[in-house]
């Protein structure tokens, strides 16, 4: 399947793969050392909730700065603000600075912000029909992510006496500097006009493209997404659900967000892009469905399953779908930063709103209402495309 993907597609796995690590060891992290050192217990997500909030104010600067200074640059600042969230992170929980560990998660947010460009990075340079592929595999990442990163939190929990979670923050500068060594052996792509040729007529024409439409699917899947995972186990939870039956709800949920990455590329092949974005929000409203319908541990996990594979196909072959519309234009890398500023604005929604549904409309009440936008987009999606076929055919 990635037989013909150059050899910085790989590179630019590892450094997702790197990305991914980080980031799910902070949600194994962040909520327990939340608990154990804020003043006040509402403030406990407020770590976790910086981290979203500085990814979504780093990520279209982090957009200027590499249509600037390249992507080489750019993640190289970003594998520095990595190093400094595992430094700080370090000495923040050595002295115990509830504070100290809220600095970290916001430098973790600004390395985030620089390190999801790499989905877009890796397309670079290539043929339409290898972008899906590319985008397909550097997500893939998430799956080695979904089993190193809790491994590692495990591991380097309590060694010695170091403060429990400290080696954690410790274990992110080692990871700054395989992103760093990774990123300096990467071949970078010029973005061409030539680069224009290898794309179909009509997906060269602007007219026949809504650059809302893949932003939109990406952006919602992912706000949904952060929404009904959180809030799940929050859900379960309240059931009385044993914290290792959540845990392991959880990272089920995250291999069925990266795990269909393998063959999301072959399948935007054979099916189009169009008809997975499709079944993706149809993934998505099902597993608001069965949380609607249905209520016990099983149901909520075959849910999140659910809820992963419809993530992924939303946000993969959105993705696809606007690298393929920017293919050959200089203003790609600002474009990319619009696409990534509005998907972490809705990541931030849905990492604030979960407890606040919860209480005030319930896990009924929200998963109703992600039902009905889910439905909604998808009615939207289907006539945004109906009116661009009729666009080509006028055209014709």
């Amino acid at each position: 399947m990635f037989d013909r993907l150059p050899l910085k597609t790989y590179l630019y796995f590892i450094a997702q793969s790197v990305n991914l690590t980080a980031a799910v060891m902070s949600v194994t992290m962040a909520a327990v050392i939340g608990a154990q050192l804020a003043p006040s217990p509402e403030w406990s997500t407020l770590p976790y909730g910086m981290q979203f909030l500085s990814l979504m104010l780093a990520t279209y600067p982090a957009s200027k700065f590499m249509s600037v200074y390249g992507r080489r640059a750019g993640f190289h600042l970003g594998s520095l603000a990595l190093a400094v969230s595992g430094i700080t992170g370090f000495y923040a929980l050595q002295m115990g600075s509830f504070y100290g560990v809220m600095v970290s998660h916001a430098a973790l947010g600004g390395y985030i912000a620089f390190a999801n460009f790499n989905r877009f990075a890796a397309t670079d340079g290539l043929s339409a029909a290898l972008k899906a592929k590319a985008i397909s595999l550097v997500v893939a990442g998430g799956v080695v992510a979904a089993f190193i990163g809790p491994w590692v939190a495990t591991l380097l929990r309590s060694v010695g006496d170091f403060s429990d979670f400290a080696l954690c923050y410790g274990f992110f500068v080692l990871l700054a500097v395989i992103s760093a060594a990774v990123n300096q052996v990467t071949p970078i792509a010029e973005m061409t006009d030539s680069a224009n040729s290898a794309i179909p007529v009509p997906l060269r024409n602007s007219s026949n493209w809504d650059l809302a439409l893949p932003i939109t699917v990406a952006a919602v899947g992912y706000g949904f997404m952060n929404l009904l995972m959180i809030q799940a186990s929050l859900q379960m939870a309240a059931m009385h659900t044993h914290f290792q039956l959540i845990g392991v709800a959880i990272q089920w949920h995250v291999f069925a967000m990266f795990a269909p990455s393998f063959i999301t590329g072959y399948l935007i092949a054979r099916m189009g892009v169009n008809r997975l974005v499709l079944l993706g929000l149809v993934l998505l409203s099902t597993s608001a469905m069965i949380n609607l319908f249905y209520l016990s541990q099983a149901s909520i996990l075959i849910a999140l399953v659910v809820l992963g594979v419809g993530w992924n196909f939303t946000y993969v072959a959105g993705g696809a779908m606007l690298a393929l519309r920017l293919e050959g234009k200089k203003e790609a890398i600002k474009v990319q930063g619009i696409n990534d500023l509005i998907i972490a604005i809705m990541a931030t929604a849905g990492a604030f709103l979960p407890g606040m549904l919860l209480v005030s409309v319930g896990w009924s009440g929200t998963n109703a209402g992600v039902a009905i936008l889910t439905l909604a987009l998808i009615t939207y999606f289907i006539t945004a495309i109906r009116r661009a076929a009729a666009k080509m055919q006028v055209i014709k």
